[in-house]
């Protein structure tokens, strides 16, 4: 099983959702770098549930640095952060071993790691390992110096009206159900000459890393889907200065997989998630027959409500694996 990344900035995660712990250890933090557990605070608050339509299963996420620093300054040597587990109710997964949710990882993960694996609140196919990106982008951040993030939900339920929002993931829950929507992330003053044609490019490099959050469905850059329907004409973004500065974004800040020096834009879609109240008809290898399944447990209704700060924590990390390789 794969839970590492990088070969400049490296992170390796470990833990599950249910387990004591889980952490991510990060190889090649520059040395130097001011970082206390103070500095998780702002960004691990974003991701936090609480908010209406989002899981009831509260947990307090103090990040416990292990080791890589001394007196609130980087080492150079490998970063370890932890966090512990608090607020489990592991029954309510039992069942799903032999009655798997349907669109979600429980039947895949029975088929390649065996019926024991541990499912536990999704184990470490669990939302709750985005915590783990959280706290790898807050260190990221700080490699990237004057590089700003900004972040925002952009659709929820197919809708691109923000004030639907709350109503559209108010009507999901109380039926039973939930919606997935569209987070954008815009990047400003990560710099040119960063990401190399193919396989290093900035598109590819931030997809691996995309494609790895639990939900995420699609990934585009700049103008993205929409952008196939102009004509060359209407899409071109016109250079006006010597800087390379551009009337229009529709690369999203990227030309031949490099950074220009523009605004680098994505946005990612993130699927309803598969955990609901109302009662779906699917196989139980237990009675080998479809029956009802009621999942029962807590759930979100609208995990894109605590997705845009996972998303630009995993931007920050892809570019700081693409700056420290310069």
């Amino acid at each position: 099983m794969n839970n590492n990344f990088g070969k400049h900035f490296n992170i390796t995660f470990y833990g599950g959702s249910h387990t004591e712990s889980l952490g991510v250890i990060i190889c090649g933090v520059p040395q130097g770098l001011q970082l206390t557990e103070a500095d998780f605070t702002a960004d691990i608050d974003r991701r936090r549930a609480g908010a209406k339509g989002t899981t009831p299963r509260r947990e307090r996420d103090v990040p416990h640095i292990v080791s890589g620093v001394e007196e609130g300054v980087t080492t150079g040597d490998k970063l370890e952060i932890v966090f512990y587990n608090e607020n489990t109710r592991s029954g309510d997964y039992d069942r799903l071993r032999v009655h798997p949710r349907p669109s979600h990882a429980d039947l895949t993960a029975r088929h390649k790691y065996g019926e024991k694996f541990d499912l536990r609140g999704g184990g470490i196919f669990s939302g709750r390992m985005t915590l783990l990106f959280v706290a790898a982008g807050v260190v990221a951040k700080k490699i990237l110096r004057g590089a700003t993030f900004s972040s925002r939900i952009v659709e929820i339920g197919g809708c691109r009206d923000a004030e639907q929002f709350e109503t559209i993931v108010a009507t999901a829950q109380r039926e039973g159900d939930s919606v997935g929507g569209v987070v954008e992330c815009t990047v400003t003053g990560a710099g040119r000459d960063l990401g190399e044609p193919f396989f290093d490019s900035v598109e590819s490099t931030a997809s691996h890393l995309l494609f790895a959050v639990p939900a995420v469905k699609g990934v585009e850059f700049g103008s993205g889907f929409e952008g196939v329907r102009l004509r060359g004409s209407e899409r071109n973004d016109l250079i006006i200065d010597s800087l390379g500065t551009t009337a229009t974004n529709n690369e999203g800040g990227i030309n031949g997989g490099i950074t220009n020096g523009n605004p680098v834009v994505v946005r990612v879609a993130i699927k309803p998630t598969p955990s609901i109240g109302r009662g779906q008809q699917t196989y139980n290898f237990e009675s080998q027959r479809v029956e009802e399944l009621n999942i029962g447990g807590r759930h979100d209704a609208c995990i894109v409500l605590r997705a845009a700060v996972v998303v630009e924590a995993v931007m920050a990390i892809a570019l700081a694996e693409l700056k420290l390789s310069l």
